[in-house]
């Protein structure tokens, strides 16, 4: 895009400079902008990011918006806007509505990333596609990832994320996408949006910008989804475990600790090995092969790419380390992905013990207690060998499972803590034990994961 493209897009007006400068990329990090970037300037409630106009331009930047300036003498192009992250987001739907290759949302509670990783593996099989990079997934994230699709891509992924009502809308007429998976409604985040109804609502609304003739897919074992359907216009489709799931699963075994299972995807049934640990990815895998085949990609060669699938960054990655196997699941956490995580604990057979490190997970609201709590009751009937406990919730964990009997030695570690937990953890455990690490992100677990790598 040229600054002329910007300025039109943002109905801006430009102060200074040309508006013939190309503009190659859009940042918002003064100290990591690439050459011929736009920088964005965002305010947010610690930090004004207009002060580091000036070494945005030193860096490289091509071009800035602003919001606080009115006039400027400059031979760079300042762009004014009334406001610098609503002018991003107009830019992101600008720049979408260019594009002519097709796009698949996903979002949902849970399980948002894996599911958008695979989705891209299954399609790779098809397609040259472009995904969503990291997690930037939110309002201020889309609009820069749809801006980094370039003309070599066939097709995109991108993972649309909310934490607050309102926001769902936002991001969807940016992305405007032309099929929507869903991977399932639970309670992340419902200290912002309330219920899990309301969660639910929200998710859905990634159909808002939706074309007509599009497909939503929904997780069919999910029981506030498998009730749901498309928006007039467009079409509902099933994936799961359950006979309801146009896309099911079934015959499911472990081969060397990883899922395996025929798919029946409308009547064509294959036989499918993954690289990653759980039942759940097993629903995120019927989910990729139910948008590579609306896709028309051959589904054994669609099944091929996903049995080399490993995983991605702190997302139950398995190594080992001094003999130890360890499940690095650090990136976040709410009950529905920690429950999920102490099954897989649970599946494997190293001949050691079983150790549980949990953390607090956050943003649950008033019930986090209670949500802690029930994670506690269910490794009472689920004991492993060794919970450690991590985080002021996090003891509600311990006092949940040690009313059941739920581990055969229990260690907490209170807030403050987490440098004493990094430097003993290792002294605790022994080779042929397996140990799970698992706690919101804002907990800094992946610290000790990285300490036991």
């Amino acid at each position: 895009m040229t600054v002329k493209d910007i300025v039109r897009a943002t109905g801006g007006r430009l102060l200074c400079g040309s508006e013939d400068v190309e503009i190659k990329s859009i940042s918002i990090d003064s100290r990591r902008i690439p050459a011929d970037a736009l920088f964005v300037p965002l305010v947010g409630e610690k930090t004004d990011a207009h002060r580091f106009i000036g070494q945005a331009f030193d860096l490289g930047a091509a071009a800035s918006l602003t919001s606080e300036h009115e006039e400027m003498k400059d031979n760079r192009p300042w762009i004014r806007v009334e406001d610098t992250r609503t002018a991003l987001q107009a830019i992101g739907r600008f720049y979408r509505e260019r594009l002519t290759l097709p796009l698949v949302g996903v979002t949902g509670s849970v399980g948002k990333t894996t599911t958008r990783e695979m989705i891209a593996v299954a399609l790779s099989a098809g397609f040259r596609v472009f995904k969503t990079s990291e997690n930037h997934n939110s309002q201020v994230g889309v609009p820069i990832t749809v801006t980094e699709i370039a003309a070599k891509d066939e097709i995109g992924v991108l993972e649309l994320g909310i934490s607050l009502p309102g926001e769902m809308p936002v991001i969807a007429g940016i992305a405007q996408v032309d099929m929507a998976v869903v991977t399932n409604i639970g309670t992340a985040h419902i200290e912002q949006l309330g219920s899990r109804e309301n969660t639910m609502r929200e998710k859905l609304r990634i159909q808002d910008g939706m074309k007509e003739g599009g497909i939503l897919f929904l997780n069919g074992d999910d029981p506030l989804l498998r009730k749901q359907k498309a928006k007039p216009g467009c079409r509902t489709v099933y994936y799961g475990l359950g006979e309801n799931c146009d896309y099911r699963a079934e015959e499911m075994n472990l081969v060397a600790g990883y899922p395996a299972f025929t798919a029946d995807c409308r009547g064509h049934r294959l036989r499918v090995s993954l690289g990653v640990a759980g039942e759940h990815n097993v629903t995120n895998a019927m989910a990729a092969l139910a948008v590579a085949d609306a896709y028309g990609v051959d589904l054994d060669a669609a099944a091929q790419k996903l049995s080399s699938f490993h995983g991605y960054k702190n997302r139950q990655q398995i190594f080992e380390s001094r003999g130890v196997t360890v499940i690095d699941d650090t990136y976040n956490a709410s009950p529905a992905s920690m429950l999920a995580a102490l099954k897989v604990l649970m599946s494997t057979n190293q001949p050691g013990r079983k150790v549980a490190v949990l953390a607090d997970m956050k943003e649950l609201g008033r019930e986090s207690g209670r949500f802690h709590r029930e994670i506690g009751e269910w490794l009472a009937m689920h004991p492993v060998d060794l919970l450690v406990t991590y985080g002021e919730l996090a003891l509600e964990i311990e006092n949940g499972a040690r009313a059941g009997g739920g581990a055969g030695a229990y260690r907490h570690y209170p807030p403050e803590s987490r440098e004493a937990l990094k430097a003993e953890l290792p002294t605790m455990l022994k080779p042929g034990d397996c140990v799970l690490l698992k706690g919101s992100n804002s907990m800094k677990l992946a610290e000790v994961a990285a300490a036991l790598r």
